[in-house]
């Protein structure tokens, strides 16, 4: 599938900053994840698309077992890279795809995914396989970008995320999500939305963009409505864009 070949080709050639990014390492949604989850020790944990192994690296210390997957495998050798140099041996790692785990039903007693669906074609088909890895009464923890439910804000964040990068599918609305995941069998047992700023330069360079790419950006944004600079805290500097503010989601999920 192109799409799927499109993730790939891009984090392939990513991987290296991913790990450094500040927003994927040290985000305080990351603590927040670690925080709402209840776990005593015993539990066999999946991390879905790990990218950076940021979120794995952060579980390790306090489960009996992690997997990390990724469809990428350039991915998961810095993910491993910084997970083995932190000295955690619990951890495998797997190529795999989101919507097709290569696991078996019930497998796990928690399942985390972070800054990632809004990569994955069909949400729907993600949702419906982390269920079924799910032990009865497991854990999932997601964490993503989300756009707000005005259908021109949804439009214009998505658009700029996929002139950054070729391989983002949507950002989904947060009412789409607590729906999909009721209709799935999950329960929504507690969810809290951050703010993330975004530092153009950086949000550009993550993806390696052509200078004319950025270019576009920054005329496509700069010729936006006032509402939607005020929406999105677009801060501006001699017609450079300097800053915006985005949204995401933490939340945890009951499989019942």
């Amino acid at each position: 599938m192109d799409l799927k070949k499109d993730v790939q080709k891009q984090f392939g050639k990513s991987a290296d900053s991913y790990v450094s990014s500040t927003i994927h390492k040290d985000g305080k949604d990351l603590l927040k994840l670690v925080e709402i989850t209840s776990i005593t020790g015993e539990e066999k944990l999946l991390d879905v698309a790990t990218g950076g192994g940021h979120t794995a690296n952060a579980f390790a210390p306090f489960v009996k077992k992690a997997t990390a997957v990724d469809l990428t495998p350039e991915m998961l050798a810095v993910a491993e890279k910084l997970i083995k140099g932190n000295g955690h041996q619990n951890v495998d790692f797997v190529q795999g795809d989101a919507e097709n785990l290569p696991f078996l039903n019930e497998e796990f007693d928690i399942v985390t995914c972070r800054i990632a669906p809004h990569h994955f074609p069909n949400i729907n088909k993600f949702v419906e396989e982390v269920h079924r890895v799910l032990k009865p009464n497991g854990q999932f923890l997601l964490d993503d970008n989300v756009v707000p439910e005005a259908d021109e804000f949804d439009q214009f964040y998505n658009t700029i995320e996929k002139v950054r990068d070729y391989s983002h599918f949507r950002a989904w609305k947060k009412s789409e999500w607590l729906r999909l995941l009721e209709l799935s069998g999950f329960e929504i047992e507690e969810w809290h939305r951050f703010d993330k700023t975004f530092r153009f330069d950086s949000w550009c360079n993550r993806m390696n963009l052509p200078q004319d790419e950025k270019e576009k950006l920054v005329e496509y944004m700069n010729g936006s409505s006032d509402k939607i600079k005020n929406k999105f805290r677009i801060e501006i500097e001699e017609d450079q864009i300097i800053s915006f503010q985005g949204e995401a989601v933490v939340l945890k999920a009951i499989k019942r």
